[in-house]
């Protein structure tokens, strides 16, 4: 996947697009979608560069500094804008799509659509979420079911049937990872990792309302800041719900969070499958994690009738149970008081989603200002009716012939990817067979999924954005659960249409890019090949390349979790992985804070040999014939520099210690430096011994 919970930062880096400030398309009349996408429209050949010349630093040496060089211009002109905490290539593409988006979604809101359709739902949620008035006249009304019920907590039995009631499908170990839920666990409802032809529910820590274990653990100043910010927070947000004692509640609270963070296990831990997959029976839950009263928490989580569970972190499931025996009931109750506040605040009035945004937003992530309110309301629309949302999106912006270009595109990536497969010197016949039928049996998806989501049982009441949120997360818990016990879905999407991303899914073997990715400065029909094999293309051998990477390797054709590989082979990969770990936890972020190569190693092995079979993809695509000069520019060098503009970033501090901390993937600025590994790049861009990203032959790293 090419973006996740974190992206990337640059000391200096990049002007606003003006895509940021382009007016939202005027759209046609409200209808329910078709399908299938509008007509295709005659595509002119190309002849643009594709790529922002003005924003390159031409004063920079490209051996020394090759983010600054491509965007180095872009970086000097650009402000990140006050409602964010980073600046990313992404996030200018993702403005574009929210503005289509809007315009989408305020139709249906003023449109008078018939009850129960989506057009009807989209408006309905939209509108009561722009409905200020009516949130502020409830102010904290709309909490009281659910603290009553915390209130009324008076045994481990009754915790741990509210802590089960309370559980959610907001977690995604593999196609999103996803690894974060303030919830006490989370449940992800995926193919088994043995057998792919069935689901399992896998049970996920959660309960901490901080980002990582190690904002409570970690000892540094800035660490030990936000604790007491969090602590302060905390008070706040139980007095604006009616607590008294807050300042006691908030250091219970507190107290009892940093118990769950020693059993959590780390970043690195939780991205180890092998190590997570773990299986337990109905009855290990209680004989292997005892203090949870597991009967009540599985009957109101509606799973009491699964007979086998995935515990992806054992031993902190079992740590977390513990505590439920062993802390204070009075501390579970304001424990889940406060989330149950802070998860409602952004839905509440005033006061609520301006001290949630003040710390979330502002202490954690350095973000100056909140955003406008039109673009949380389309987010949480898309979030909730999401696939409603898209169907309506493609049907507008998303047109067949960009369709059929991408899977092009994709056809030759992969294609490059089996002959660099059937080149590889260390790997014996034996893994390179089973490599290539894992390739094979790829699936690839562009634009939006074949069948769409169907969302009649989601009731959605104009003026209760609240509680439209809330039926929003349980039809979605309810939907996942249905899968139990059912055929699996192998076209499912984890993304919908209007997602700037992509993503892999290993147990699938399904590779899915969203419409709205496919988008300049990504991809542009109109562009030279060159870049957008180097951009998009980039981003398509990331994806297939996830299929090898250090966990993807660990899947077989069938998604299955099985070694395929000899050990032999596998010694070799691990060396020249750990070669790319090594070159990227060099890489010092901070002073005091360098890149762990490890944790973000899946996703360098995936740029690396992505970037690789985007290259070949390219060449393989000119049909022998050389590529054009274009402004003063190679095709090698246009490629190279395609890859550069996908990473153009800035973060403000606070955002980028915290990508670094939790993230899986580099900074953008490291994620440019990828190019350093392929020796195409040395020629282009006459990079020489003594420069600063300059790499011998044998320290270049070569996987796939």
């Amino acid at each position: 996947m090419i973006l996740r919970k974190s992206w990337l930062v640059a000391a200096s880096a990049a002007a606003l697009l003006s895509a940021c400030a382009t007016p939202a398309e005027p759209p046609p009349p409200v209808a329910e979608a078709p399908a299938a996408p509008a007509p295709a429209k005659p595509r002119p050949q190309y002849g643009t560069f594709g790529f922002d010349t003005a924003g390159m630093d031409r004063a920079a040496a490209p051996g020394d500094d090759f983010f600054a060089y491509a965007n180095g211009g872009w970086a000097k002109a650009t402000e990140i804008p006050a409602d964010r905490s980073n600046l990313t290539s992404f996030a200018v593409i993702a403005e574009r799509a929210a503005q289509r988006t809007r315009a989408i979604i305020e139709e249906a809101a003023a449109a008078d659509a018939p009850a129960g359709t989506d057009a009807r739902k989209i408006g309905d949620y939209y509108a009561s979420f722009m409905d200020e008035a009516a949130i502020e006249a409830a102010g904290a009304t709309p909490l009281k079911p659910e603290l009553d019920r915390i209130a009324a907590i008076r045994t481990r039995t009754d915790l741990s049937r509210e802590l089960g009631a309370s559980i959610r499908a907001d977690v995604d170990a593999l196609n999103a990872t996803d690894f974060y839920t303030d919830r006490f666990l989370g449940l992800w409802v995926a193919e088994d990792l043995n057998d792919t032809t069935v689901y399992r529910p896998y049970l996920m820590q959660g309960g901490l309302g901080l980002p990582d274990r190690e904002y409570y653990l970690g000892s540094s100043d800035r660490f030990t800041e936000i604790r007491a910010k969090y602590k302060a927070h905390i008070a706040e947000m139980l007095r604006l719900a009616g607590y008294s004692d807050a300042d006691s509640r908030a250091a219970r609270v507190l107290a009892l969070e940093t118990a769950i963070a020693r059993a959590h296990w780390t970043v690195d831990q939780t991205a180890d499958v092998l190590k997570a997959n773990t299986v337990w029976t109905r009855a290990d839950l209680a004989r292997k994690a005892p203090g949870l009263d597991w009967d009540a928490f599985l009957t109101a989580a509606g799973l009491a009738d699964q007979p086998r569970f995935g515990a992806w972190q054992d031993s902190a499931i079992a740590g977390m149970s513990k505590l439920v025996a062993s802390q204070p009931i009075q501390a579970w109750r304001d424990y889940m008081a406060f989330h149950a506040v802070e998860r409602g605040a952004p839905f509440l009035s005033k006061p609520f989603a301006d001290a949630h945004f003040a710390f979330n937003g502002q202490t954690l992530s350095g973000t100056p200002q909140q955003r406008e309110r039109w673009k949380r309301a389309v987010d949480n629309t898309s979030g909730a009716l999401g696939e409603a949302v898209g169907k309506l999106y493609v049907a507008r912006h998303f047109t067949p012939d960009q369709k059929a270009q991408v899977e092009e595109m994709a056809k030759n990536v992969l294609t490059a990817f089996g002959q660099r497969i059937d080149r590889i010197d260390w790997m014996t016949p034996q893994t390179k067979a089973e490599a290539k039928k894992k390739l094979a049996n790829f699936r690839v998806y562009v634009g939006y999924p074949n069948r769409w989501r169907d969302y009649s049982a989601l009731e959605i009441r104009r003026g209760d954005a609240y509680g439209n949120q809330q039926r929003a997360e349980l039809f979605e818990y309810r939907r996942n659960l249905a899968k139990l016990g059912r055929p699996v879905d192998r076209e499912e999407w984890f993304m919908t249409p209007q997602t700037v991303n992509a993503l892999f899914a290993p147990s699938q073997n399904s590779i899915i890019f969203p419409a709205a990715i496919l988008e300049p400065t990504f991809f542009d029909p109109h562009a030279d090949p060159a870049v957008n094999y180097g951009a998009i293309g980039g981003v398509m051998g990331h994806e297939v390349s996830h299929g090898f990477d250090d966990l993807g390797a660990q899947f077989d054709a069938d998604g299955n979790l099985r070694n395929w590989w000899t050990p032999a082979d596998m010694a070799q990969f691990k060396a020249r992985t750990t070669m790319l770990a090594e070159q990227y936890s060099a890489y010092k972020v901070f002073p005091d804070l360098n890149l762990n190569g490890q944790q973000v190693l899946g996703e360098n092995i995936a740029d690396v040999a992505g970037l690789a079979a985007a290259y070949d993809a390219w060449k393989m695509s000119l049909g022998g014939r050389e590529a054009p000069v274009i402004d003063g520019f190679t095709g090698d060098q246009r490629f190279f520099l395609g890859w550069a503009q996908n990473y153009r970033s800035k973060y403000r501090e606070a955002a980028l210690r915290r990508a670094v901390v939790t993230g899986v993937h580099s900074p953008g600025m490291y994620r440019a430096l990828t190019v350093r590994n392929l020796d195409q790049w040395y020629p282009a861009f006459d990079v020489k011994p003594g420069q600063a990203l300059y790499l011998t032959p044998d320290q270049r790293v070569r996987i796939w």
